[in-house]
């Protein structure tokens, strides 16, 4: 009886649950975000690219 309260007690598991649920719940963000911003990011890293080949 004692080893179940003590397993209900202890935190260490529940802690490195949330962890991983935050690293992909940020990974899923960086690339939806990748997903919508890159075609304008290539666009601006080109008109760029465009302005120092001409002068």
């Amino acid at each position: 009886m004692n080893a179940i309260k003590n397993f209900i007690r202890e935190e260490d598991g529940i802690t490195a649950i949330e962890y991983a649920l935050m690293a992909a719940a940020i990974a899923a963000a960086i690339t939806a975000g990748l997903a919508v911003l890159g075609p304008k990011i290539t666009a601006s890293l080109t008109y760029i690219s465009g302005l120092i080949k001409s002068s």
